[in-house]
């Protein structure tokens, strides 16, 4: 994988969104003012299942929301973890998504942490950094 800020290209992109089917949003708030639960919300009508990950929440957009990614059943296969918390909380959940099998780390916009990127990166997944899952689906969306 790419080491440069940018991450993966729109081709390696349009192949993790089309190849997922369960996305982990970890920090997922059931407050609908919230990106989080917009965003969450929209790749659910997308046809992906969602899996709330928040040890404050017990249920998100009809989804049983997990404490952590370990509590998640491991029978629930992961395939990006999408993340909605501050920098200094990544590299845990970089290590959980390692655990767990996931396949992609994704840090929302705005967060960026080298050392969650190395963690995911060792552990074999693909990670994208610093931009929005739902910006990144409709953008190649319109471009085709």
């Amino acid at each position: 994988m790419s080491t440069m800020p940018e991450g993966p290209s729109d081709a390696e992109l349009r192949s993790i969104l089309g190849d997922a089917r369960t996305i982990a949003v970890v920090g997922l708030s059931s407050n609908p003012f919230k990106d989080s639960f917009e965003v969450a919300e929209y790749l659910q009508a997308k046809g992906y299942r969602i899996i709330p990950v928040n040890p404050n929440e017990t249920e998100v957009l009809g989804e049983k929301a997990y404490p952590s990614l370990l509590d998640v059943p491991p029978e629930i296969e992961i395939d990006v973890v999408d993340v909605f918390r501050r920098a200094e909380h990544t590299p845990e959940i970089a290590e959980q998504a390692v655990r767990r099998g996931a396949k992609v780390l994704w840090l929302q916009s705005g967060i960026v942490n080298e050392e969650a990127r190395r963690i995911a990166e060792e552990g074999g997944l693909t990670v994208v950094m610093g931009v929005c899952i739902r910006t990144t689906s409709r953008r190649l969306e319109r471009e085709g």
